[in-house]
């Protein structure tokens, strides 16, 4: 397939308007809209929004490549803008973009539509099709020029195993639609100029393309890693690994490569990490916790949310109705409370412990963690138990796996379905039985008693605090600990500070909306038409949704939506809401724990609240 059956002069706009990144996505969105290749703008604008909170597609030479791959796509498309002024676009050069390359691709993309969309991303690398692009007067001149280099490429056959100097390398992006194969080819340009010879394996939406063999590996002076997803890791046992983000592969090609000449790289231990991971892949410490115990708390919410609801449910036939002792007793609020409560609430802290587990140690974790996790539930230790049996069991994993290491290779295969189960069930059971189970369930008490008991001055500073987090961040790492917070308390019956969390979070997109609606003149067409998308995002607790507008704004913005969100918290503490279920946003309101119109009314102050402090701060637009 050609690249200009994907981008084509009703996907063109020669002159984007906006400054700002959240603005030329907007138009970039509406030019593919406006052709007919969306089901959902709303829904397809998202997937690029999430896409950009992975890492900035903004690569650099004045280039950004915004891409998804999701159902809201009618037709694989890509749509072409430019901006003469240049956007802020957060690009990893620092230097403002002026080429736009908006790739849309459908959840079920067939192999040539990801083909044309790789080559377009290799394409862009060449210093002469930016610039023709930069002096293009038409739409057709565009289509010309991308014509005019679009040549199909083959997988590489060859192997470049013996040879002096043969480095391997595996590139991966979370779409695969991209930074894969620009990765790709910005090593193997570089190593082409420095004489080096090298093969890279390119994971991407199509598949592994050029994968590499294990003689290659073997053969290979070091391994480069790109990648920001997932890789098999496994079969670079014993080879010197560089581990980095997919966009170090297009930046700093001849950096990598240097350092895998030198070795300058920790043996792979097949682990599932390098020996020096910390050192090496830039990530502190906090920052592996953190991203273990995401891998936890992403699978677990949806044991959460599901069971949390339907226990709320069965509560609207009568807060005993499940018990069939009682005169309110319905047998579907029994079967409600049995489904949510009973059983997915009940898998809520074996699941989050078998997650972190198994993303510390890969599958021979899973096991172990949720034993331990299911151990903790059943001693009284609760979410704080299962935190603490998914990293010992993970931990425990990566022990028994250095411990076995020596063993002949015959019996590696007995590993997996044996040994590691066996004696990571047992040793991490043991602990947490004789160890961790009882401090850690009286700590868990006591914490769950105090909560309880607060008084109304403290439970309200205590829903201010969980407003400022849910708002500091909107989704990082600050807002992912207050959310944590509030999803643990639930399994220990503590109800209110979820509704509090729920009720901050709703605030920023919230007001935004209320914001680009009231104070029109604060803001372009563009971010006032996105900003309606808000409302949506607002009501079904996505704070995700004002990002765009604090990036863009932080000063402003940020300050103003965590007033709006301390204050949604605090009322919400203070009229003693409760909340079972930790999402859903309009559609589990009528769900809480107390009255629903004081709960309402405390999101829609914090809301107003906060848009009036956006509108009173930020200046006029001057387009």
């Amino acid at each position: 397939m050609r690249i200009t059956e994907l981008l084509t002069k009703e996907t063109i706009n020669l002159s984007l308007t906006s400054s700002s990144k959240s603005g030329a996505i907007e138009e970039l969105v509406s030019v593919l809209d406006n052709a007919g290749k969306l089901n959902d703008r709303a829904e397809y604008k998202k997937a690029i929004i999430k896409r950009e909170e992975q890492s900035t597609t903004g690569i650099g030479e004045g280039i950004a490549i915004p891409h998804a791959k999701t159902n809201a796509v009618k037709q694989a498309a890509i749509a072409f803008g430019r901006s003469k002024a240049g956007v802020n676009y957060e690009s990893l050069d620092g230097q403002p973009s002026h080429l736009f390359f908006m790739i849309a691709a459908t959840e079920g993309a067939n192999n040539t539509h990801l083909e044309a969309l790789s080559r377009l991303s290799t394409i862009l690398l060449k210093d002469e099709v930016r610039k023709q692009l930069l002096e293009a007067s038409t739409a057709d001149e565009v289509l010309s020029i991308i014509n005019s280099h679009d040549q199909e490429e083959k997988e590489e056959e060859q192997s470049m195993a013996g040879k002096k100097e043969f480095i391997v390398a595996v590139t991966a992006c979370p779409t695969g639609i991209a930074h894969t194969y620009m990765s790709a080819d910005s090593l193997k340009a570089k190593a082409a100029e420095m004489g080096v010879d090298i093969k890279v394996e390119t994971n991407g939406s199509g598949g592994a393309k050029n994968v590499l063999t294990a003689e290659e590996i073997e053969n290979a002076v070091a391994v480069i890693v790109a990648a920001d997803t997932k890789v098999e890791m496994n079969r670079f046992n014993g080879k010197h690994v560089i581990e980095t983000a997919v966009a170090d592969g297009i930046r700093k090609p001849k950096e990598l490569i240097e350092r895998a000449l030198k070795q300058d790289a920790p043996i792979y231990s097949g682990t599932g990490k390098s020996s020096q991971e910390s050192e090496q892949t830039g990530r502190g410490f906090g920052s592996t916790i953190y991203k273990h115990l995401m891998n936890g708390v992403s699978n677990m919410l949806p044991f959460v949310v599901g069971g949390g609801i339907l226990i709320a449910i069965s509560f609207m036939f009568g807060i005993n109705s499940a018990n069939p002792n009682d005169p309110t007793y319905h047998p579907i609020a029994e079967a409600l409370m049995t489904i949510g409560g009973g059983n997915a609430f009940a898998l809520m802290v074996p699941i989050l412990a078998g997650f972190i587990a198994m993303s510390i140690a890969d599958r021979p974790g899973f096991a172990a963690g949720m034993v331990g996790g299911m151990l903790a539930t059943s001693g009284g230790a609760g979410f704080l138990g299962g935190l603490v049996a998914g990293f010992l069991a993970g931990y425990l994993v990566v022990g028994l796996k250095k411990v076995l290491a020596g063993m002949p290779a015959s019996l590696e295969g007995i590993k997996t379905i044996l040994l590691y189960p066996l004696l990571g069930i047992a040793l991490t059971g043991f602990i947490m039985l004789f160890v961790v189970n009882k401090p850690v369930g009286a700590l868990n008490t006591a914490i769950s008693e105090w909560l309880s008991g607060l008084g109304t001055g403290n439970a309200v500073l205590l829903g201010i605090i969980l407003g400022l987090m849910m708002s500091f961040d909107m989704g990082g790492p600050v807002n992912k600990a207050a959310y944590v917070f509030g999803t643990g308390l639930l399994a220990n019956g503590v109800y209110e500070p979820m509704a509090a969390i729920m009720a901050a979070g709703m605030v920023p997109p919230l007001a935004i909306a209320i914001a680009t609606t009231v104070f029109k003149k604060k803001f372009s067409k563009q971010d006032q038409e996105a900003g309606k998308v808000n409302y949506i995002m607002g009501l079904s607790f996505i704070t995700e949704g004002a990002i765009p507008y604090a990036a863009a704004d932080p000063l402003r913005v940020i300050p103003s939506v965590m007033a709006g969100s301390a204050i949604a918290g605090a009322l919400s503490m203070m009229f003693s809401i409760g909340l079972r279920a930790p999402h859903g946003g309009l559609f589990v309101i009528p769900l809480v724990d107390g009255s629903w119109l004081l709960y309402l009314l405390a999101v829609l102050i914090g809301s107003i609240v906060s848009a009036v402090l956006i509108g009173f701060l930020k200046k006029p637009v001057t387009n």
